[in-house]
């Protein structure tokens, strides 16, 4: 329980991130979406199992992952290629855009919120709906995906302070039942209104 209470410290500290949350224009956000529907839609739901699902996450958590694709911080041939040619207010409308829309999840039946993964719950919800700002939502991705993503945090192809502390710690094993708890809650993304 210490553990899970110091994750939780540590992301709330997070929270303001290393780069600025600039009004968006929904409007030009879904313009530029266009380019970014091919992998992870139009509605942010991914096209693609390489892709996460990005419609519904919080603002502040999109912002800073196209920032850091732009500055170099975190790389993707993709991904650094397609934010090297947007604008800070491009990026910060394209976020929004995404943001504008609602992500919500059910557990399989049968299944309680209870039973969800602490390691991850504390942060990314039982559901997997993100209960941070700094944190994405979890739900409904490919475990693939989940499965990828928590081994390069815990190889140090990615870094993060609390991800990649806590990826050190697990097994395949761990990883693989992480995984698959989230890519079996259902995702529902909606529109913005």
């Amino acid at each position: 329980m210490i553990r899970l209470a110091r994750v939780i410290a540590l992301g709330g500290l997070m929270l303001a991130g290393p780069y600025p949350v600039f009004a968006g224009d929904l409007a030009e956000g879904q313009k530029i979406a266009r380019m970014c529907r091919t992998c992870h839609g139009i509605d942010g739901y991914a096209q693609i199992p390489i892709a996460p699902h990005i419609g519904g996450e919080p603002q502040e958590y999109l912002e800073a992952q196209l920032m850091a694709y732009k500055t170099g911080t975190r790389v993707h041939e993709m991904m650094s290629v397609v934010t090297a040619g947007l604008s800070d207010q491009q990026i910060s409308n394209v976020a929004a855009w995404y943001a504008a829309h609602t992500a919500t999840a059910s557990l399989p039946e049968g299944v309680s919120a209870e039973d969800a993964p602490a390691t991850c719950a504390g942060c990314h919800g039982a559901d997997g709906i993100s209960l941070l700002l700094d944190a994405p939502n979890l739900a409904g991705e490919v475990n693939i995906y989940i499965d990828t993503q928590l081994k390069a945090y815990r190889i140090g192809k990615r870094s993060h302070v609390i991800m990649s502390e806590i990826a050190s710690e697990l097994t395949d094993e761990d990883i693989r039942e992480l995984a698959n708890w989230y890519a079996n809650v259902s995702l529902e993304i909606s529109p913005p209104e």
